[in-house]
């Protein structure tokens, strides 16, 4: 393991090798370096951790800390691998073009691998609370996982999440965009409403696609609709779900490092909802 340490932050490096998988995973561990109570730890594991490397992550969460905006929070990056189309997707169900056909081989990678891992090596009973997130389809991943595990999860964050996810195709003359993308789907038909709570992030200038012809990009019509689909469940928004939509926000790692400190504070913030 390789470690070291930025202002308030501990930054830790290890791999984990991944039996369902069958690769290693690499992981990278942000932990307050000042933890007056261990049960007062947080935990928020993030898909596409690589791209916390390359928004300074550890900058980002250490002027936080410094600032005494947020509570304690281990935060876990898990780097992607090669077949990330494939482990990131649906449980229920791979897209029309079949990817998303590992996801529940991730998700035994998370429960069965990576859980035990965290409360074995930083000797954690418990975490205050668990929360997952991701970008893109790292986001659709972590939405879909906590939705299916609100046991483990009691928070999501998912920044230009990949909501398009469908079973048929644009292009197909029978697809309906209110029958064929999955997540909104599996939402609509659950018959218990999880006891999560929810941060959406997209940009204005996150594509140019605009498949109904309605002037409005496809990234922030399908989180729109999502979030239909979710005050429709009985969620309240302000309450159990927050979206930020940036005029500037392009799908990019710049523009989810300027939107993480807003997703940490709602999340951990010292006055949070």
């Amino acid at each position: 393991m390789h470690t070291h340490t930025s202002i308030d932050v501990l930054v830790e490096s290890a791999t984990l090798s991944s039996e369902p998988l069958e690769r290693d995973v690499k992981l990278d561990f942000y932990l307050p370096t000042n933890i007056p109570e261990p049960s007062q730890l947080n935990l928020l594991l993030v898909n596409d951790g690589q791209d916390l490397v390359s928004m300074g992550f550890d900058k980002i969460i250490s002027q936080l800390y410094s600032n005494h905006e947020l509570l304690p929070l281990l935060c876990v990056g898990i780097h992607c691998g090669e077949d990330r189309k494939n482990e990131y997707g649906m449980l229920a169900s791979p897209d029309f073009k079949g990817r998303g056909a590992k996801a529940a081989l991730y998700q035994r990678f998370l429960l069965e691998e990576l859980l035990p891992y965290l409360y074995g090596n930083y000797k954690i009973s418990a975490f205050r609370e668990k929360a997952f997130a991701g970008f893109s389809l790292g986001g659709l991943s972590a939405l879909d996982l906590a939705w299916n595990h609100p046991d483990l999860f009691s928070r999501v964050g998912v920044f230009s999440g990949s909501l398009w996810w469908r079973s048929k195709s644009k292009d197909d003359k029978d697809f309906n965009e209110h029958n064929d993308r999955l997540m909104h789907r599996q939402v609509r038909l659950t018959a218990q409403k999880p006891p999560l709570k929810f941060f959406f992030q997209c940009g204005e200038l996150d594509e140019t696609e605009d498949r109904n012809n309605n002037g409005v990009i496809d990234s922030i019509d399908d989180t729109i609709d999502l979030l239909r689909e979710l005050l429709a469940k009985g969620y309240r928004e302000g309450i159990d779900f927050e979206y930020l939509q940036m005029p500037d926000g392009r799908h990019d790692v710049p523009t989810w490092a300027k939107s993480f400190p807003a997703f940490l504070k709602w999340g951990w913030g010292r006055t949070r909802k």
